[in-house]
This record gives C-alpha cells, sequence and structure tokens, in this order.
C-alpha cells in the first residue's frame, strides 16, 4: 500500500469512528419556562417531599413523609414518618399504591420513640432501590433552639422493594435510637457543616438506563445556615459500590475544559453553585434548596428544580411564598444556567400558597424533552387545616429556541 493512500483510508476510519461515538449537541437551546396554571391538580395523599425515581417496571416511587396517606384506597391511612409508594399513570389520572415490604416507620407516640428517619433521595437501578433518609440531631418537636439535620442513612432493597437491608446488608432495616447513630450505621453522620445530611439524587431515565457513565451522582446543601445551605455539592459513585462509604468521591472543582475534578477527600469539597441568599430559615429546623435534578435525554441537558423558603420576620419558615427556580446545565457538575425565576411562587394564582419541596417527576417528562410534571406540597393553612399538604402536580413547558 502506497503511504499517501494509507493516510487518506486511515484519516477515513478515524473520521468514521469520530462520527459513529461523538455525542451531537443538541440545536435546541432551553430559554426559559412556563408554568401552566389550567393544569393545578391537587391530588391528595396527605404527607410531603415526594422524592422519586422511575423503577424498570415503569413504577414511579414516591417518598412520602410525615403524612397519613389519606384518601387513597390503597395505601394503609396511618401516621407515616419515612413510606415509599408506587404511582401510575400521568396527572391528574394518577393511581397510587403501596410497597407492602417498605420497613414501617411511624409517627410517635412521644419524642423518644420519635421516628428519626426521613426519606430523601431514591434511586432505582438494575433491579435495585437505593433510599437516602434523613436523620437530625434531636427530636424536631422539641423546645431546645435549632435541631437540624446531621446525616443520613441508607437502606437498599434488591428485589424491586419486596424486601428491605440495612446498608450492611443485614435485614430487617434497623431503625437506631437517637444515642446509637454513627459512622458505622449511618452513610454519612455529623459531617463537616452538616453537610451531606438533605440528599438528593440524580435520575437519568427508567430504571437509570440513561446513564452511560457508571456513577450514581448525589446532590446536597453545603450546611444547615444561610450561606452554606444555599450551596449546592456533589458527591459520586460507581453505581455497584453505592453501599461502600469508602467509594465515594466529592466534586473539587470545575476545569477549565469544563470536566469535574474529584476527591475522596470531603473536607476538600467544593461548591458546584450557589443559589440566592435570604431564603434559609432560622427557626425552627433549617430546611431549603434541596435540589430535584433529572436528565433531559431530549435535549441532551441536565435539568433542576430548586425552591428556597419564605421566611416570616422572626425567621420561621412559610412566613411567604418560597423561591423557584429552574436551571439548566451540559454535565451534573454544571456549570448550571438559571432559566426562571420567582420570588414569589404561587401554583395555580393562589397569594396564600406555601409551596416548597419542588420536584422533577422523573416519569412524566415528554418525549419530545419540552415539558414535564412539577409534584409538590403546599403548608398553607385554611380554616385550622393544611388542604394541600398533599401530592399536587402542575405542567411545565420548557421555552426553547
Amino acid at each position: 500500500m502506497k503511504p499517501i493512500r494509507a493516510i487518506v483510508i486511515l484519516a477515513c476510519c478515524w473520521a468514521f469512528c469520530h462520527n459513529a461515538f461523538a455525542v451531537e449537541p443538541s440545536a435546541t437551546t432551553i430559554t426559559g419556562a412556563r408554568r401552566l396554571e389550567d393544569t393545578v391538580a391537587r391530588l391528595g395523599c396527605s404527607g410531603d417531599n415526594w422524592h422519586m425515581t422511575w423503577a424498570a417496571d415503569d413504577r414511579m416511587l414516591a417518598g412520602l413523609c410525615d403524612g397519613f396517606a389519606e384518601p387513597w384506597p390503597k395505601v394503609p391511612h396511618k401516621p407515616f414518618n419515612s413510606r415509599l409508594l408506587s404511582i401510575h399513570g400521568v396527572p391528574p389520572k394518577i393511581d397510587i399504591e403501596d410497597n407492602p415490604g417498605y420497613p414501617e416507620i411511624l409517627v410517635g407516640p412521644g419524642l423518644r420513640n420519635c421516628s428519626r428517619y426521613y426519606g430523601f433521595g431514591v434511586l432505582a437501578v438494575d433491579g435495585k432501590i437505593y433510599q437516602f433518609l434523613s436523620t437530625p440531631n434531636r427530636p424536631i418537636d422539641t423546645a431546645l433552639p435549632h435541631p437540624r439535620f446531621v446525616g443520613a442513612k441508607l437502606i437498599y432493597s434488591p428485589d424491586s422493594g419486596l424486601t428491605w437491608h440495612n446498608q450492611d446488608g443485614s435485614t430487617p432495616v434497623k431503625w437506631e435510637v437517637w444515642e446509637d447513630r454513627s459512622h458505622a450505621n449511618m452513610v454519612f453522620f455529623e459531617e463537616p457543616g452538616d453537610t451531606f445530611a438533605l440528599l438528593t439524587v440524580l435520575q437519568m431515565g427508567q430504571g437509570y438506563k440513561e446513564n452511560e457513565d457508571g456513577y450514581v451522582y448525589i446532590y446536597s446543601p453545603n450546611g444547615s445556615t444561610e450561606g452554606t445551605m444555599n450551596q449546592l455539592v456533589l458527591a459520586r459513585v460507581k453505581k455497584d459500590r453505592i453501599l461502600d462509604r469508602k467509594a465515594y468521591e466529592f466534586f473539587k472543582a470545575r476545569r477549565s475544559d469544563g470536566s469535574a475534578e474529584w476527591t475522596p477527600d470531603m473536607v476538600a469539597r467544593g461548591v458546584v453553585h450557589t443559589f440566592p441568599s435570604g431564603w434559609v430559615n432560622t427557626g425552627a429546623h433549617p430546611y431549603a434548596w434541596h435540589p430535584s435534578v433529572v436528565y433531559n435525554k431530549p435535549l441532551g441537558v441536565y435539568l433542576m428544580a430548586n425552591w428556597g423558603m419564605g421566611c416570616a420576620p422572626d425567621g420561621m419558615f412559610f412566613g411567604k411564598p418560597s423561591y423557584l427556580g429552574f436551571w439548566t446545565a451540559p454535565h451534573p457538575w454544571g456549570p448550571w444556567t438559571q432559566i426562571h425565576e420567582e420570588k414569589e411562587w404561587t401554583p395555580g394564582g393562589d397569594k396564600n400558597a406555601r409551596a416548597y419541596q419542588a420536584q422533577i417527576a422523573p416519569m412524566w417528562l415528554a418525549p419530545d424533552g419540552k415539558s414535564f410534571w412539577l409534584v409538590w406540597t403546599d403548608f398553607q393553612q385554611a380554616g385550622g387545616k393544611q388542604p394541600y399538604y398533599s401530592f399536587n402536580t402542575q405542567k411545565v413547558e420548557l421555552v426553547t429556541q
């Protein structure tokens, strides 16, 4: 073979391989978002938080905190502190049912025996389900000042929710009493500045099948005070080593080429993004800026919803409407570009709304990626009750060009 001909053939081969494996950038640019007020549906099932994941068997699993799950007939009406429910259908016609294999964790009856674990980030991957449950430093219903979240317990199901195990593989799940919690039985506990205590997990399609690098990404506020809670930090772990705390790495910095630098040292962690200040309560337990992040495969971007607490003048939570924002990024670690901001989040135009915990439902992302359903809870009082402390939904359209 003549040298020139060989070079041409090699160049053609390189070009073919490059084009075959290159990821083409999306031609669509997201410039904003619109909440469609005529789609608001308040669907009952008392409770809050609603961290969600899309299981391989086409269920959407949603974590309920502090509720009775009424009036849904397929869920026991007990005072659950944490429960994992299955959801079928699309709003406003959905069906919610219980997962009876989930370990029971009820509220009460007293401070000493009250529940210490609140279901947060959840992920279905490879037929397994993992859930992080946040734990505070002491009972929240006490007169002591400033209780706060200080860690997270990890439980998992190897069989799509039929049975559940502790992080070390033992079963049944054990709900450690206050003084028995430690680094030995919590995946994170009393970390620097209370970081990695309120965890959410990046969702990437049904059963996590849209993930290509083999990592699970876990977000958290950087602490429990103004100035740290509005900072976003990030950890990653290989999806087959989620139970191994030593395998976790932490985002350190973004390099000039957009890639991320990682470190096994949590103290050396960096901040992925900083949200606006002034939206963290100082009364009761600090509670704000828990992101919901979903990979929008049709548009080739990561989409985040997040919220800040509307504080009263005395620092108590839910004194005014919350902050709501949406962001996009080319990678799980950013950089994050804000496409929508509301400093008075009032679903349906309800000025009395005290909406919080904005969640992007991973199973309800449109096939073209240009709309999704948002789930949230509303803490407002009406007639001495909280009528919207439930599973509320609204469709959101992305503005593109």
